[in-house]
């Protein structure tokens, strides 16, 4: 087909889409939405993907987790029932800091609560804020900066001082924007703490306040926010992503030994690094996307046959149309194309539409539910763009087809 046939194809077919604008406008509806759900969904779950990555890979790709081992279930085993671990505790956890010689640098860490009111004067957080204990290397380990104010000394971890590091959204919360926060007194549950850090911001992932935390002392959760079974956490950070493997070896072998683990039993305890943990999150997401994937699928099919159904109207309202059109010259590829063409000029109209809206809404969720920044999907965009073509093909054949047979003698007779 030559570019001046195909301009002229998409002349008249922009000049018939015109002349029938409800019905065409209807049908682009369909196809927007249909685009809509299949990209938008994709991408607000490319944006989870890259928050959720934003969000561990800060811990770094050199940076492993030592933690208490999930209960498992026991099916059959003569009746046995779930086998739990023991958790770790601090006392283990410091002798493994201690004992560890490998090059790198551990932490210790745990949760003193996970929906703590914090307040200051009048003001208060909602109870959804997370109180960690950390000790001097639990902010590297777990990929926090500090924006204003310091660190923990050793002496504030030792003696389990009554300070504490802010994150972003507490800070917003109870100081906004003209108090400064720094050296301030605020309440947690029962106790008074002095503001000696703000932490920069990480934003928010699904799941995870990256910013609605605050950490307090290691030994100030154990005196004041003891509980039975407490568990700790142990975080390893090693010099280079290359030492990771040996060091999560000579980890594994070291922290056996402070278990009491004989060489016939099992491990109590699970090494997890950090970019693991977020691979396996974003598989979680593969049900997701192929559930978008089945709907977007469906709506698009509907989309189909409604606009094979106007294909077919049109067809029949412009049948005198082709008769003169095949008296003047036209041969039935001719009409054939014209058809076809007008098919997939809808589609890409209502596609377009589509994925505009579907990258505005995409984003819109990114930046107010994850904080995260601007994504443009160029694979489901581009995916967008050939599924309305195929979808303009599919729908647009058997009625470009019937156009090109008719006979433009009976053509010309119809009325």
């Amino acid at each position: 087909m030559s570019k001046n046939l195909v301009r002229e194809n998409i002349r008249i077919s922009l000049k018939a889409i015109s002349s029938q604008k409800l019905r065409t406008a209807l049908t682009m509806l369909i196809i927007s939405i249909g685009i809509l759900s299949l990209v938008g969904t994709l991408t607000a779950i490319d944006a989870i993907k890259a928050s959720i990555n934003s969000n561990f890979t800060r811990m770094g790709a050199n940076t492993f987790t030592i933690r208490n081992k999930n209960m498992t279930v026991r099916i059959g085993n003569k009746g046995k029932g779930p086998k739990t671990y023991r958790q770790i505790t601090y006392d283990e956890a410091v002798r493994f800091g201690r004992e560890y010689d490998f090059p790198a640098y551990p932490s210790v860490s745990t949760m003193a609560s996970g929906a703590a009111t914090i307040k200051f004067e009048s003001k208060k957080t909602n109870p959804n804020i997370r109180v960690f204990g950390g000790d001097i290397n639990y902010m590297a380990t777990s990929g926090y900066e500090m924006e204003k104010g310091r660190n923990f000394s050793a002496q504030d971890v030792e003696y389990g001082k009554h300070v504490v590091i802010l994150g972003k959204d507490v800070v917003d919360a109870l100081f906004g924007k003209k108090t400064d926060p720094i050296d301030q007194i605020i309440t947690i549950g029962s106790g008074k703490y002095k503001v000696i850090g703000v932490l920069k911001s990480k934003g928010n992932s699904v799941g995870f306040g990256g910013d609605k935390v605050s950490i307090i002392p290691l030994n100030n959760v154990r005196q004041y926010f003891s509980r039975p079974n407490m568990s700790f956490t142990i975080n390893v950070m090693t010099n280079s992503p290359q030492q990771m493997e040996a060091a999560i070896s000579e980890a594994t072998g070291k922290f056996r030994i402070v278990r009491g683990l004989s060489a016939g039993e099992e491990d109590d305890f699970e090494i997890t690094k950090s970019d693991n943990l977020a691979n396996l999150l974003i598989e979680n997401t593969q049900k997701v996307t192929a559930g978008a994937t089945f709907i977007g699928i469906i709506t698009l099919l509907g989309a189909a046959i409604g606009l094979m159904n106007i294909m077919l109207v049109s067809v029949s309202e412009r049948t005198r149309e082709i008769g003169i059109r095949k008296a003047v010259g036209a041969n039935h590829k001719t009409i054939r194309n014209q058809f076809l063409v007008e098919a997939i000029v809808i589609c890409q109209l209502g596609g377009i539409f589509g994925i505009l809206l579907s990258i505005i809404l995409g984003n819109i969720f990114s930046f107010l539910v994850l904080q995260g920044s601007f994504i443009m999907p160029w694979a489901w965009t581009i995916l967008g763009f050939s599924i309305c073509m195929i979808v303009g093909l599919i729908s647009g054949l058997y009625p470009a087809v019937k156009a090109s047979r008719l006979d433009p003698i009976e053509s010309l007779r119809f009325e």
